[in-house]
């Protein structure tokens, strides 16, 4: 059978990459081991968090449709760092995950022009350097572009002690055959690892004992398409390790598959397994636990910051030294995951594999980890694969646009030796690419492309026009009473009257204070806290701003493809060999390499300039 494009996998990378597909106008078959396995959220039943939040809503200012889903299965939802500056606030949402899976299930059989296949992916084909389809079950199906989005499931094993299981995760079947198929086919490929921790039984446990956290229900949710608050929610709550569960941990690690040889894939920095934690940081007298719900009046709780591959017995003492959790009944048992993925730096900004033409990859099998990292991807390698087959240029886009780009260009520029993790920290530009400000940098980009259909479209320009209101009406006039009194709710002192945007200059003034000085019309508590950054953060946002143009003159001077490294003899020789590999498209990209020095770009713009190019 003939398509235009197969996506291989319908993970959180495989449904985005699908449905851009597909709503690109392009007959797109997307393959899964099994239908049941479609946006499994497999390890957190949750979306967002601290840099991943902004991932949500980037890929819902785009036109995907992760945060819309995500919305539709909300059962609490949060800011992350309220209590500090807006860059490095991100929302973080608890979901159904049954609701979510079925929600995008859905999605994906109503979509016009895409098709679900149960089957596994063998094999890739190619012919003279460019795909030409893949291989299911025996059968060959045809396109002229094919996305991998294979997650967590090439050549996968589980692990719980002794306990080794060839499978994907929550015990879905693994892809035992493309591995080998991409190996024969030169893909540079590596072993990662994560993990997850136990799923237990809600009537085995004690909440009056613990911390109950609450969600935030004055706040937007992530698709800035969803009208209203989160009004119902769940609470989550929070417990503690203690030095008896740390002792148990260390008298057993040697049963520890990680610290035994048993585990040979490299895992996640941030996101380290209890026992990792307890021997990395032996410091600490505690660890945080959280016990979320997995779904709406479910029987079974989430237990996040225990993630393990100790064997069962040792999880069952160690969980039960945990306050509130003493007599907890174990629905599956915490497991680590090995898995096979693709050395990102094989890719181009496009996420298309360099060596062969059409062949695109996204989500876990570049490298990095989460669902939200992964649907980021999924997008932006949908997007292009369309671009492609519509013979149109690639769509990247900048650090200095989004996180997104910050997270592609980190993968295919500098690689990755371990599962990657989004995090505000990495994006120097923070401050101008805030969660609640995506839509105005993504969503015309979106139009162009031809994903943001005339709803969004209509909303973004109502809410642009709403939100420009309250920027000038912020130049609106307070009489030395009305300001007086708010000053001395805060305890501090008024002289003179000043403007509303003048009030907000002032650091113990938030955006919530001046609403009752705006228009009726224009209290809009989120548009408010968006137009009241720009004025706190002004100065700060013109620096930022000059930084950004000085960097992209450097990031627009294009390196022609065909130049030769290799016979550079003024460059140091680790700065040849990374330059030859990695093929950088500009000059900035070339400056982000590992192994290329200040001294080794100022050779490249010589060159640059005497072969006038």
């Amino acid at each position: 059978m003939r398509y235009d494009a197969i996506v291989v996998g319908a993970g959180h990378a495989g449904v985005e990459a699908a449905l851009a597909l597909a709503r690109l106008g392009n007959d797109t078959l997307i393959v899964t081991l099994d239908k049941r396995s479609v946006s499994h959220m497999a390890c957190n039943p949750n979306v967002g968090g601290t840099g991943k939040g902004h991932l949500v809503r980037e890929v819902d200012a785009l036109g995907g449709q992760m945060g819309l889903n995500a919305d539709a299965s909300l059962l609490q939802i949060k800011m992350l760092n309220k209590n500090k500056g807006a860059a490095v606030q991100s929302l973080r949402g608890q979901t159904d995950k049954e609701v979510y899976h079925e929600n995008m299930l859905r999605t994906l059989l109503s979509q016009e022009r895409l098709t679900l296949l149960e089957g596994e992916c063998e094999d890739v084909l190619v012919e003279e350097g460019a795909v030409r389809g893949v291989v299911v079950d025996g059968e060959s199906y045809e396109a002229r572009a094919v996305v991998l989005c294979t997650g967590v499931y090439l050549s996968s094993r589980t692990i719980t002690g002794e306990e080794i299981r060839e499978a994907g995760p929550y015990g879905f079947a693994n892809s035992a055959k493309l591995s080998s198929a991409l190996l024969r086919k030169g893909l540079p490929l590596r072993r990662f690892k994560t993990g997850t921790p136990a799923r237990v039984y809600a009537d085995s446990i004690d909440y009056s004992v613990m911390e109950k956290e609450e969600g935030d229900y004055d706040i937007n949710c992530f698709s800035f398409l969803t009208e209203g608050k989160l009004l119902e929610q769940e609470p989550c709550y929070l417990t503690y390790t203690n030095a008896e569960t740390h002792r148990i941990i260390r008298e057993n690690i040697d049963r520890a598959p990680l610290y035994n040889g048993t585990i040979h894939g490299v895992g996640p920095r941030y996101c380290p397994s209890i026992e990792d934690k307890v021997m990395r940081f032996a410091d600490k007298e505690r660890h945080q636990i959280f016990i979320e719900p997995e779904v709406k009046d479910g029987e079974l709780m989430y237990v996040q910051g225990m993630s393990s591959s100790l064997p069962k017995d040792v999880q069952e003492a160690m969980y039960r030294t945990v306050k509130g959790l003493e007599n907890v009944r174990f629905a599956r048992y915490a497991y680590a995951i090995e898995y096979d993925c693709i050395d990102p730096l094989a890719l181009s900004p496009s996420l298309e594999v360099k060596a062969i033409s059409g062949l695109f990859s996204a989500g876990q099998f570049n490298g990095s980890s989460g669902y939200e990292e992964a649907a980021a991807q999924g997008l932006m390698s949908g997007i292009n694969a369309a671009r492609k087959l519509g013979g149109k240029p690639p769509f990247v886009l900048r650090r200095d646009q989004a996180y997104i780009g910050v997270l592609i260009d980190d993968l295919v520029t500098k690689g990755t030796n371990e599962p990657y993790r989004m995090m505000t920290a990495r994006a120097e530009y923070r401050l101008s690419l805030r969660q609640d400000n995506a839509d105005r940098r993504l969503t015309p980009l979106g139009r162009e492309i031809g994903l943001v259909d005339d709803r969004r479209w209509q909303s973004y320009l109502a809410r642009n026009e709403k939100k420009d209101a309250i920027s000038a009406a912020f130049e609106t006039s307070v009489p030395l009473k009305k300001v007086a009194a708010l000053f001395r709710e805060k305890g501090e002192e008024a002289t003179v009257g000043m403007t509303i945007g003048e009030m907000l200059k002032r650091p113990f003034i938030t955006a919530k204070d001046i609403l009752p000085f705006l228009p009726e019309s224009l209290r809009d508590s989120d548009l408010a806290e968006e137009a009241a950054v720009e004025v706190k953060y002004g100065g700060y946002l013109l620096k930022e701003q000059a930084f950004r143009a000085e960097a992209r003159r450097m990031e627009e001077r294009a390196l022609p493809a065909e130049t030769d490294y290799l016979s550079m003899e003024n460059l140091r020789l680790e700065a040849r060999q990374k330059l030859d590999k990695i093929r950088p498209m500009t000059l900035g990209q070339a400056s982000r390499i590992s192994g290329v020095s200040p001294a080794d770009i100022a050779v490249l713009i010589t060159y640059l300039i005497k072969t006038n190019k």
